[in-house]
């Protein structure tokens, strides 16, 4: 090796190269045309500043107070009047803020009109969902439906199953993560640094030793991390989460690779509980062609996903799908209920449930297939228009949350309602929002560009670190 690092510094001819003047200053800043690389940063009056963590208006600022009624309210019915004034501002409020909504992954187009004849009753279905507890105003029969509906689409037979309806993707998560600790005491939790943040909760909140493995530019595990991760600790069982779709770049662990990966670094099927987060992308991805299959079938314990998300409810809550045989390490009788206790909240929306059973009657697999083309198809749409328009962007296959610079004026990423993390933002394309809003949300997104960028006097930083060199549109990637 030696001999050949003599050739090739012989090959370069370095006793040819003239020395460096005397005046030379090596710390002289040289003015380049290179754009500015984001790192944490933005501009501001086309000064580059570090960028600050923006958080939400303090909500004490514009509360509505709770006041006691008047003595003579019943008589007047002016608060009644009032509170109606409130609630009719309030909806309006909300029309206009569903018009703008653009960077979270929830369906806004939606009618329950027809559930609105259950709303007077409290439906609680706290404890086991298939084991009936003494309180009777329950929809269980419904719940049930709704899991053995998500059973058969991952591939699990009634017998072999347990789940229950959580109030949200968080508490599946939760979930899934305690009954992989439960399987496996001692186990490592392994996620990688773009999964959710409910699961480095979970590890907090568990006491659960955690390994952070590292991304590809997609957002996609990098199994040559995890594999390196794995060997320091091949002495204890592994629990893995495995995202079906990253929070901000919608990529899709390869779960056959990761299962693979194990069975290389010597993880019998007996060592390892894997979790998949599919809180969105989960219930869109059987429904596309060429997709790989979530399935218990694999070697996998528990699949969740979120109610509010793509199937469209008008509250949080979720699906948390797991094996049969790994429940009775968590599940404990208790008489008070007449129920077994294996979920995480005790009492639970027994509304939820009715919720996604009606969906689910209505659209059907063909329904849900036709929504996941139309929100893949439009993603495609608005990747296109933003890198016409020289606006660096990132479509992740299987996807339809669209990547890209992130805008340099909080109000407009408020108004659009748009998720950012450092320099990137993203837009979530989902069944409600069509190519007018699109359209409208481009050419705005243009106009604002070029006050930003003084109709470029000043150049767009370089994303490439975040979206891939032949995602990113600066100067020195767009040739």
């Amino acid at each position: 090796m030696a001999g050949s690092t003599d050739v090739m510094l012989r090959d370069l001819k370095l006793d040819t190269v003239e020395s460096l003047p005397d005046d030379f200053d090596p710390t002289t800043v040289i003015n380049d045309i290179l754009p500015p690389v984001a790192i944490d940063a933005k501009l501001v009056n086309g000064i580059e500043k570090p960028r600050e963590i923006v958080l939400g208006r303090n909500v004490h600022t514009s509360s509505l107070e709770v006041t006691e009624p008047d003595a003579d309210d019943e008589v007047t019915g002016e608060r009644e009047a009032y509170m109606a004034s409130v609630l009719a501002r309030y909806r309006k409020s909300l029309l206009e803020r569903t018009k703008h909504h653009l960077g979270y992954p929830y369906h806004l187009d939606f009618d329950y009109g027809a559930l609105s004849q259950l709303q007077h009753f409290s439906i609680n279905n706290l404890g086991d969902p298939f084991i009936e507890s003494n309180y009777g105003v329950h929809s269980r029969q419904f719940e049930v439906g709704v899991l053995d509906w998500f059973a058969r689409l991952w591939e699990l037979e009634k017998n072999e199953y347990w789940g229950y309806i959580t109030n949200c993707g968080t508490e599946g998560n939760l979930h899934g993560i305690l009954v992989g600790r439960e399987v496996f005491p001692d186990g490592i939790l392994y996620a990688s640094s773009e999964s959710h943040y409910s699961i480095f909760k979970a590890a907090r909140m568990y006491r659960m030793d955690c390994e952070k493995v590292n991304t590809l530019i997609s957002g996609e595990i990098d199994c040559e991390d995890f594999k390196a991760k794995l060997s320091l600790h091949k002495d204890k069982p592994a629990i893995i989460n495995v995202n079906i779709g990253t929070t901000v770049k919608g990529a899709v662990d390869d779960l056959d690779l990761v299962i693979k990966t194990l069975e290389e670094s010597g993880f019998s099927h007996d060592r390892f509980y894997i979790h998949c987060d599919g809180a969105l992308f989960g219930l869109m991805m059987p429904f596309v062609k060429l997709a790989p299959k979530v399935s218990f079938k694999k070697p996998i314990g528990s699949v969740s996903v979120s109610g509010h998300k793509f199937v469209g409810c008008p509250m949080p809550c979720g699906v948390q799908i797991t094996r049969l045989e790994h429940i009775n390490a968590l599940s404990r009788n208790v008489e008070y209920l007449a129920s077994r206790d294996a979920t995480i909240m005790g009492s639970r929306n027994g509304h939820a449930p009715l919720f996604l059973w009606y969906t689910l009657n209505r659209k059907g697999y063909r329904g849900f297939q036709k929504e996941v083309q139309k929100c893949l198809r439009n993603a495609h749409y608005l990747k296109g228009r933003l890198t016409e328009a020289g606006i660096g962007a990132m479509l992740n296959e299987l996807s339809s949350t669209v990547v890209f610079e992130r805008p340099q004026d909080e109000e407009f990423t408020r108004k659009w309602q748009l998720a950012c993390q450092g320099n990137i933002a993203h837009v979530v394309v989902m069944p409600n929002i069509n190519i007018d809003k699109l359209d409208d949300f481009v050419n705005e997104l243009i106009e604002r560009r070029a006050v930003w960028y003084e109709n470029g006097k000043l150049k767009s930083p370089c994303v490439a670190s975040e979206i891939g060199n032949s995602n990113c549109l600066c100067a020195v990637h767009h040739k």
